[in-house]
């Protein structure tokens, strides 16, 4: 019956003031201003036109999510956000986001073994739509990058979905397909093989941030490699990667 009254007073104030009113009113109002920001960058992501950018000029994103396991629509969650922003070949290390997700469910331990994050780190960590706000925010319209990036598109649907209504719009940018294309006879394209193939150090493992860091460099270096072939835009790119 309460949850009934709940409904009926969402429903009368959106019919009397719009859809904001009535989710202020339900979620509390710092949840509403978040999820307006995060449906508001989605509307505005489908409105741009990233193919005539330069890949030598086009900011980036390189993440990557720590999750409970592999499948976010049968109870498993987000655990760590990660990420490092680039433009272009350059790393900018500086300018980075951490922040690990409450998950609102024991964390596993085989996970807590992979990534080092306990039950209580995770207990005194922020919620997911305060992690996701401060992701986006820092996402902006930038294109994102990440290694098998499937996992992390799937999670991140599923919770964009489940706090704001809305599916990820950002155009990302995958390391394997990018390998794939550029070297199509390799045995396994998995990140390990691809860093030490690469030159490139491998630091701490299924840690967001460092995979973030590290599969940056792994991107400048097919940047490099991209750019040599005289691939110059987004859109050259996305033309080449359709065919293989």
């Amino acid at each position: 019956m309460k949850e009934q009254k709940g409904v009926g007073r969402m429903w009368h104030l959106y019919k009397m003031g719009g859809i904001t009113p009535a989710i202020a009113s339900m979620l509390g109002a710092q949840n509403a201003q978040q999820m307006a920001f995060i449906r508001s960058m989605s509307k505005e992501q489908r409105k741009q036109s990233a193919l005539e950018q330069l890949l030598d000029e086009t900011e980036y994103i390189v993440f990557d999510l720590e999750t409970t396991g592999f499948y976010p629509y049968n109870g498993d969650e987000i655990l760590s956000v990660g990420a490092v922003m680039m433009k272009g070949r350059e790393v900018y290390e500086d300018r980075s986001f951490y922040s690990l997700v409450n998950p609102k469910r024991r964390v596993p331990k085989h996970i807590t073994e992979l990534t080092g994050i306990t039950n209580e780190m995770a207990e005194d960590a922020p919620d997911l739509m305060q992690v996701l706000h401060d992701f986006m925010e820092f996402v902006g319209k930038r294109i994102l990058v990440a290694h098998a990036s499937g996992h992390d598109k799937q999670f991140l649907n599923a919770a964009l979905w489940r706090t704001s209504k809305v599916n990820l719009t950002h155009r990302v940018l995958d390391t394997m397909m990018v390998a794939k294309w550029l070297e199509p006879n390799r045995e396994g394209y998995g990140l390990d093989e691809l860093l030490i193939e690469s030159g490139i150090p491998i630091t701490r493992r299924h840690h967001a941030l460092e995979d973030s860091l590290m599969t940056g460099r792994l991107w400048q270096h097919y940047l490099r490699r991209i750019l040599s072939r005289n691939i110059q835009t987004l859109g050259d790119l996305y033309a080449y990667l359709s065919k293989h």
